[in-house]
């Protein structure tokens, strides 16, 4: 049975390969599906201000995906990856970063991403946005920083315009409800007009990565609104990445092994691991430090099926300090298919589970 499921397999992966050279089907369909979005346009932005979108990348398939890399159409955006090898499920994102420094005026770029693994193929993303050479801001963007939970944080920004007709800032919008945004009085000199923005991050604001924008409402028909990025990171006493390890699919009995990040503010051992029936495993951290890579080690039962299990972490800091992990799993009997060709998969494709 095996040797007849290999031998289709190649049949299957011979044909499509045929429907690929001879153009027949879209070849690059497959792997334009594993990106949600593949445009944005960052609207007017400021000279010198961080700009910078992340289209983000998702592994579908069964199959082992490997970026060769990315190039840029244009020199006024930078692109760069954060992750080339990508297993089933597991994503990465592609950021285009807009060069505000260099360049003013209205431009674009298209980004091509180039796939070797599992068919070579290629993806364009597109970017445009208006770079103002009259307003700038000082520092860049907002940078919060880390900052501890409950502990809240403000930073100011100097904002400056320099030109013949009157400039005023009206409004500063965002839609996270954990910024409050003030405004200082508008310091006019000649042609120039000097805002200070001060942001402050509310104490009550959850546990996790801040990335948003504040929108400044000016009285300039050419561009009523532009934009200032929000950055920082929020962190709790003890934080867990990911806290929801998704491990794919498992042949029974089988074993997997993949690593979870546990940080603290101060330092701490790991004295154990549990689970409810004992098919997760990893070796106490005995010496103290802030950040500790844990390799969690599944075994795979010989029931074919969806598997949940909650692992619970104990270290030195006390019970309940570190938060639960849940870990997903599909357990798969042993012959029980071939895995299914990306491009032939594509055409059915069913939502990650």
């Amino acid at each position: 049975m095996i040797g007849v499921q290999s031998s289709a397999r190649r049949l299957a992966l011979a044909a499509l390969l045929l429907t690929y050279l001879s153009g027949t089907t879209p070849a690059q369909e497959w792997a334009r599906k594993m990106f949600p979005v593949t445009s944005h346009n960052f609207g007017t932005v400021a000279k010198g201000s961080k700009t910078e979108y992340r289209f983000v990348l998702r592994n579908l398939y069964e199959e082992d995906l490997h970026v060769v890399g990315v190039r840029t159409s244009c020199g006024c955006t930078s692109p760069s990856i954060t992750a080339r090898d990508l297993k089933t499920h597991e994503t990465a994102e592609v950021v285009a970063t807009f060069n505000t420094r260099t360049f003013l005026g209205q431009h674009g770029a298209t980004l091509t991403v180039t796939f070797d693994r599992p068919f070579s193929a290629e993806v364009q993303l597109r970017v445009a946005g208006n770079i103002r050479g009259d307003v700038t801001f000082d520092p860049p963007f907002v940078d919060l920083g880390t900052v501890d939970l409950g502990k809240g944080a403000e930073r100011q920004v100097r904002v400056t315009h320099i030109g013949s007709t009157p400039w005023d800032i009206k409004d500063v919008r965002s839609a996270n409800a954990n910024f409050e945004v003030s405004l200082s009085s508008a310091a006019r000199s000649g042609s120039k007009t000097v805002y200070d923005l001060t942001t402050r991050l509310k104490p009550t604001a959850p546990a996790g990565y801040i990335k948003g924008q504040l929108i400044l409402v000016t009285n300039d028909p050419r561009a009523t609104q532009i934009p200032m990025d929000v950055e920082g990171r929020v962190v709790a006493e003890v934080t867990v990445s990911p806290q929801l390890l998704a491990l794919g699919t498992v042949p029974a009995g089988d074993t997997v092994t993949k690593n979870i990040v546990i940080r603290a503010t101060r330092e701490f051992k790991i004295t154990g691991v549990f689970c409810s029936d004992g098919c997760l495993t990893c070796e106490p951290k005995t010496t103290a430090a802030r950040v500790h890579i844990l390799p969690v080690t599944f075994q795979a039962g010989e029931a074919a099926g969806k598997v949940e299990r909650e692992l619970r972490i104990a270290t030195d800091l006390g019970e309940g300090a570190v938060p639960v992990v849940t870990v997903q799993a599909e357990i798969e009997q042993a012959g029980g298919g071939a895995a299914t060709p990306p491009a032939d998969r594509a055409a059915s494709l069913q939502p990650a589970r």
